[in-house]
């Protein structure tokens, strides 16, 4: 049990961290190069705000989390610092990509720019003391739950009236978001959006007759039988639940951290991969052809998540098969994923287990995923040592 604690505390702090901390800061405009190449060169110069605001969220984490390094503060303060100048449209709406030097690219079409800008200033609050950056992250969080009914907005793509839908992806970052702001937030809108957000992701997008959880829902909860709503993420499934567990643990609902993890449990055997091992990234949950043509990809993401949740289920329950999950994820994980030559993780596989993009950052994956999970993965590690050995 050490070597696993030992292995995933080495991991975050001598190789992932070092990486992000040498390559990524962009030291002339502010803010961080995300797209780096497999050994930590530039390749395109964009900056999205979903990933600037989860490293400003990282690094304000491991200030507060594990040593106040002041090295680790400036970085935060870097991409932070950018934001601020150039993050938001004149209506405190996130854009969803800037240039270099921080101009618009792409409007804030997408709810979760917000979602991680709120995460970031919450976290760097509670690094600094500075109650502007707790401000940013209250009125932000105020603003996706006024758009939280329709996210998109102007730039919905939808026509109005047919096949009205919901997404699972906005209730399942509350669930989280909403304990990153609890100590900024008032405590009766703490508990209307845990409880919102319970309802959502285990009573609604759960579907109790499939043992699934599915990406959309019909507007009245309701199951559609079309490609969006009969598609399922394992990865989304799997991460949601241990944020359940987090908010089962908060509250002493041990009952809701035994249906997350049974989920969790039913979701692994469902999404795995008998042939080659992994995780889909996407299926049918009726068993149709997806739409979603990288469907059989293997993605980082996705199996660090499916990592978390058996760790912390097995943390709060003992459950065997989550003990023995966790170590199938993990041979698969830390063999395919992990660059033993360069440092970091690959980030995207064929079905087979073969690096499809050797890059370590682009326009999704950033300083994030990887960090968080190694982080989480030590810590509940420690917890596992001292409760059962």
């Amino acid at each position: 049990m050490t070597k696993y604690t030992e292995q995933y505390k080495d991991a975050l702090l001598n190789n992932v961290v070092p990486f992000w901390e040498k390559y990524s800061p962009d030291k002339e405009h502010g803010g961080y190069f995300t797209c780096l190449d497999r050994e930590g060169k530039v390749y395109d110069t964009d900056k999205f705000i979903w990933l600037q605001c989860r490293q400003v969220w990282l690094f304000s984490m491991l200030y507060n989390k594990v040593e106040q390094k002041q090295e680790w503060l400036d970085i935060a303060l870097l991409g932070a610092d950018f934001l601020e100048k150039h993050g938001m449209d004149k209506d405190g709406n996130w854009y969803f990509s800037l240039t270099q030097e921080g101009n618009p690219l792409v409007q804030p079409y997408n709810i979760f720019s917000d979602c991680f800008a709120a995460m970031a200033f919450a976290q760097l609050s509670k690094a600094t003391g500075n109650s502007e950056y707790g401000e940013i992250a209250e009125r932000t969080f105020k603003n996706i739950l006024q758009r939280k009914e329709n996210p998109k907005g102007i730039y919905n793509k939808s026509v109005p009236g047919t096949h009205p839908e919901k997404g699972f992806a906005l209730p399942m970052i509350l669930s989280n978001l909403v304990l990153e702001l609890e100590h900024l937030i008032d405590s009766s809108q703490v508990e209307e959006t845990i409880n919102y957000s319970i309802h959502e992701v285990m009573e609604v997008f759960y579907r109790k007759d499939m043992g699934l959880i599915v990406e959309t829902v019909a507007a009245d909860g309701s199951f559609v039988d079309t490609f969006d709503g009969r598609l399922v993420n394992p990865g989304h499934g799997l991460e949601s639940m241990w944020f359940m567990m987090d908010i089962g643990e908060r509250n002493s609902d041990l009952e809701l951290i035994n249906k997350a993890v049974n989920i969790a449990l039913n979701i692994l055997d469902y999404g795995w991969d008998d042939k080659y091992g992994g995780i889909f990234y996407f299926k049918d949950a009726l068993g149709n052809p997806p739409d979603h043509l990288d469907w059989d990809q293997k993605l980082w993401w996705v199996h660090q998540e499916a990592i978390l949740a058996m760790l912390k289920g097995y943390k709060h329950t003992g459950n065997k098969k989550c003990w023995e999950w966790f170590e199938k994820l993990h041979e698969y994980t830390w063999t395919h994923f992990a660059d033993k030559e360069y440092g970091e993780w690959f980030g995207y596989l064929n079905r087979q287990g073969e690096v499809l993009l050797p890059l370590k950052g682009g326009k999704w994956k950033g300083c994030f995923h990887t960090p968080r999970f190694l982080f989480q993965g030590w810590k509940t590690l420690e917890d596992i040592n001292s409760k059962f050995i």
